[in-house]
């Protein structure tokens, strides 16, 4: 579990919730955020990334619009596939533009 700078009690007692509740906040929290070391994704931890469900993910996969590779009978999205996908939509959307 990472260190804090204050003590957990008083981080419980400065948001006014009970320690064991941020206690089991923060150990379901840590669990989210998966290992950001891999290299190769599956198509579920790729659309978490991106925010997308894994259907919409699969349609990409398939128009080619996001890299992928089969290992087996397994399917791994490069890691850095899932960056290049969302720069490349955001040039070419006006979404960039907009501000």
């Amino acid at each position: 579990m990472p260190q804090h700078s204050l003590p957990l009690a008083q981080i419980a007692q400065l948001l006014d919730v009970p320690e064991d509740t941020l206690r089991a906040l923060i150990a379901e929290r840590s669990g989210d955020q998966g290992d950001t070391t891999l290299v190769g994704l599956t198509v579920t931890e790729a659309a978490r990334r991106i925010g997308i469900g894994r259907t919409k993910l699969y349609e990409y996969v398939s128009s080619g619009e996001i890299a992928s590779v089969k290992i087996g009978s397994l399917r791994r999205i490069p890691a850095e596939a899932v960056n290049e996908f969302l720069i490349r939509r955001l040039s070419a959307s006006d979404f960039g533009a907009a501000a």
